[in-house]
């Protein structure tokens, strides 16, 4: 079902080296409020340009579910936790949504 205010969630992506580093990153982002849930996807295979040279890494990606409104704070965790000198940070607005599952990320994340 189209929600009236979909312009106001975010999915966020978000890559980790680990499933550890994937895990605490989620679980700091949940508790604190900044993401209504976050999943982990392991063992994700990444091919990427980097210092000159192709990079093949084994990764975790992070699925993060919040809001704009929250979207500095996710970023600037991100860039403080993350061990990563340039971590990956992509959100996308969520055009379409179950409504009822769009109010509960508004419920998890209203302080």
């Amino acid at each position: 079902m189209l929600n009236p205010n979909n312009n106001d969630y975010l999915l966020i992506f978000c890559t980790c080296p680990d499933e550890e580093v994937a895990r605490k990153l989620a679980t700091l982002l949940v508790e604190k409020q900044y993401a209504a849930c976050v999943n982990i996807i392991p063992r994700l295979a990444s091919v990427y340009y980097w210092k000159e040279k192709i990079q093949t890494d084994s990764e975790s990606l992070l699925l993060i579910k919040s809001r704009v409104d929250t979207y500095s704070v996710i970023e600037q965790t991100i860039r403080e936790q993350h061990p990563y000198e340039l971590p990956e940070v992509i959100a996308v607005t969520i055009s379409n949504g179950l409504s009822d599952y769009l109010r509960w990320i508004d419920k998890r994340l209203s302080r």
